[in-house]
């Protein structure tokens, strides 16, 4: 059986992204919250833990500053994602009929002159490959997610446009316990 990689996020997040970089020989474990990736390495159901922190366009991810020093945890190894942000939609939807990008806090501004230029309104969710996710759950042919590439992956969800700030490189410094 492979080891597990723990992160915070639904398979094709960017921290998945982050796992499949630097461990791509491990199993990705999908947690709901950053304390669940640090229980999933205490309780031994993951080997590693995979925790963003910090994005160059967004700043420092100041739940890692808080929880890292109290983990237990260490850092052995750090990894760099370039952060491309696609908008993701249901396969055959035409940017034109999308109406609405749902993503988290942090994506919408860095995607927002796209989000504006084309007529598209942000609206919030827990996690872009989430949203990704439930769109195609739920079938919405007017509704986006803007998430990475390897969400874009996922069943039912295909790059429709690249969405970032002129695709500029900011990163995602993560780290792996």
């Amino acid at each position: 059986m492979a080891e597990k990689i723990a992160f915070q996020g639904e398979l094709g997040a960017y921290s998945h992204e982050a796992c499949v970089a630097s461990r791509p020989d491990h199993e990705p474990l999908p947690c709901a919250t950053f304390e669940d990736v640090i229980a999933a390495v205490k309780t031994g159901a993951a080997e590693f833990a995979m925790l963003p922190v910090e994005n160059t366009t967004y700043g420092r991810v100041a739940d890692m500053h808080r929880l890292l020093p109290e983990s237990g945890l260490f850092i052995n190894n750090e990894v760099f994602v370039r952060v491309r942000i696609n908008l993701l939609a249901l396969p055959g939807v035409a940017l034109s009929d999308i109406k609405v990008a749902r993503g988290h806090l942090v994506i919408l501004p860095q995607c927002r002159e796209f989000l504006d230029v084309h007529g598209i309104r942000g609206a919030a969710a827990a996690d872009n490959a989430g949203a990704a996710a439930d769109i195609a759950a739920r079938n919405e042919r007017t509704a986006a997610a803007p998430a990475s590439a390897l969400a874009g992956r996922m069943p039912g969800a295909e790059s429709v446009a690249k969405a970032g700030p002129g695709q500029s490189p900011h990163t995602q410094r993560s780290v792996a316990q």
